[in-house]
């Protein structure tokens, strides 16, 4: 098995790097690897640092880049395209998530229980030093979801989203921002996807240490499940 680990990024030279090699170090045993590293338009030291590390490890390290800056959901396709395993990950770049938690979430794959994965921050104990606006604004979202898809989701807007390239099939994605994670987890629904959820730690960065998601992105949230449901 092949795990492609598609990272995007947009201004992140702070915390990419360490990203990197925090993934680079993760024991997968017998499982083959590749980092598709999605720059999307960085204008600070991103690219530098990404290719500093693409020099120690060539054979490892994909780049692509979008020329502008267009949004997360833009840099995801971008890696989609280019990844080449049989399962993906998505991981964000700012060290919120743990790779050293990709064993836990390929487990419901490799025991052929399901062929979608997503960590949910909600299903771990120690979930305290989550925002109380964000534990809010992820209750409606995740409940929305599950009321128009009949889903069973505690977390639809985690970044850690895993699945096997065959559950893509058939879906076309058209968001470029934050809305990405619900046009995904909408289509896979509809295409009958079974969606495991397992508990994923979770350690939360503010705004002013470079969060990018708004309360913009919560109404294009919406408006993107709607669409998905009874429009796509």
């Amino acid at each position: 098995m092949k795990l492609s680990i598609i990272i995007p990024v947009y201004n992140e030279e702070m915390t990419i790097g360490e990203l990197i090699d925090r993934v680079i170090q993760v024991d997968l045993g017998d499982i083959e690897r590749e980092i598709i590293v999605a720059d999307d338009g960085s204008s600070d030291a991103s690219a530098e640092v990404i290719e500093s590390r693409r020099q120690v490890w060539p054979n490892l390290i994909h780049i692509c880049t979008n020329p502008i800056n267009l949004g997360k959901g833009a840099a995801v396709r971008l890696g989609l395209h280019n990844a080449t395993g049989d399962v993906i990950i998505i991981q964000d770049a700012d060290l919120e998530l743990n790779p050293e938690e990709y064993l836990t979430l390929l487990q419901p794959i490799l025991n052929g229980e399901t062929n979608v994965v997503y960590g949910s921050r909600f299903l771990n104990a120690k979930r305290e030093n989550i925002p109380f606006r964000t534990r809010l604004a992820n209750r409606f979202l995740t409940t929305l979801t599950n009321l128009l898809f009949g889903a069973r989701l505690s977390d639809m807007e985690t970044a850690y989203k895993l699945f096997r390239r065959e559950a893509l099939d058939g879906i076309k994605l058209r968001c470029v921002h934050f809305d990405f994670e619900p046009e995904i987890t909408g289509q896979l629904c509809k295409n009958g996807q079974r969606i495991v959820e397992v508990p994923i730690t979770y350690n939360p960065r503010r705004a002013d240490e470079g969060k990018k998601i708004s309360w913009v992105d919560g109404i294009e949230a919406i408006y993107t499940l709607l669409r998905v449901r009874f429009f796509s």
